[in-house]
């Protein structure tokens, strides 16, 4: 049964750019980040009531969720959307690889404790080495249609920029709350809607054309993408250990642009992939998943360096 739900993580984390892509097709880059974040927060609403799960009491806790909503909702999914105007869903779905990079990166400036250190330095230096081949600086000059994306490549840094602060923030003012991930990320994802409607009369104003295609889509990259993965990945946390289940990141490209190729005829550029073959190979050193101890138990993974890696899995991604 876990595994069941380790591929069904993978599958609708990787979908979602798919999907994404798709609702762009009749709706405007804030209309598709209000509609995913609107729909994750109303399936996971229902979740709540119907478990009878009790809302946080405390106005602090509040607040810091306020932040999360931010860092990790309604920034992120408006510059992922933006983004994928101009580049592939596939392409799309590899920056999102950097995210553990980009949290540990984050980690020292809110848990000063946990500097980077020897191996870790090393595999973020070798994260940046794959954007760097992943962007592909050598077609930047020759080829404008690569040029022209540049922006839109900047903005997916600065979706998992967003995904990294909060996953740090979460980890220092949020982790030992006393409540499950499934009512702090409904409080989240509410927080998140409410702070998007509030600005959607400026932002999410552009006339809409739908039709099944495009409702469907949405509804996969809300209620399922945004809503329903997150609990199938609480249940892989919980049954197999944060580490173990952190290894969907690994995935979650290769179905991106799998899906791209396949559904909508994207094209890979030979660095592409390249790129998010380094920066994975960065993750798994800064992780310990390349550094294993020899026990009489047998291998241990170092679960120190692991649980940045290991805080994404706890995320409502992508």
């Amino acid at each position: 049964m876990n595994g069941i739900l380790f591929v069904l993580v993978a599958l609708t984390w990787g979908s979602s750019f798919l999907f994404m892509k798709v609702g762009l097709e009749g709706l405007s880059p804030q209309q598709v980040a209000l509609g995913r974040v609107l729909l994750g927060a109303l399936t996971l609403l229902v979740i709540l009531l119907a478990t009878r799960r009790r809302w946080p009491r405390s106005k602090a806790l509040w607040g810091h969720l306020l932040v999360l909503a931010v860092f990790l909702n309604a920034v992120p999914s408006s510059l992922v959307a933006w983004a994928e105007q101009t580049v592939p869903s596939g392409l799309a779905s590899i920056y999102n690889a950097t995210t553990p990079i980009m949290v540990l990166l984050a980690m020292p400036l809110l848990l000063p404790a946990e500097r980077l250190r020897g191996r870790q330095l090393v595999g973020v230096l070798t994260g940046i080495v794959g954007v760097l081949v992943l962007v592909g600086p050598w077609d930047l000059i020759g080829d404008p249609a690569v040029l022209a994306t540049v922006p839109a490549q900047v903005a997916l840094l600065g979706m998992t920029a967003c995904y990294g602060f909060g996953l740090a923030y979460m980890r220092r003012f949020v982790a030992g709350s006393g409540h499950d991930a499934v009512t702090l990320t409904t409080v989240q994802l509410t927080l998140a809607a409410g702070l998007m409607l509030m600005v959607a009369p400026v932002t999410a104003t552009a006339p809409m054309q739908l039709d099944w295609r495009i409702v469907a889509a949405m509804l996969g990259l809300g209620c399922v993408g945004t809503g329903l993965a997150y609990m199938w990945n609480t249940g892989l946390v919980q049954a197999w250990g944060a580490a173990r289940a952190s290894t969907v990141t690994y995935l979650t490209p290769v179905v991106g642009v799998v899906l791209g190729v396949l559904v909508l005829g994207e094209r890979v550029r030979w660095n592409e992939p390249v790129g998010g073959v380094v920066i994975l190979v960065g993750i798994a050193l800064a992780s310990g998943l390349l550094r294993r101890r020899t026990t009489a138990a047998g291998p241990v993974v170092d679960a120190a360096a692991a649980a940045p890696t290991a805080a994404v899995s706890r995320s409502a991604r992508p």
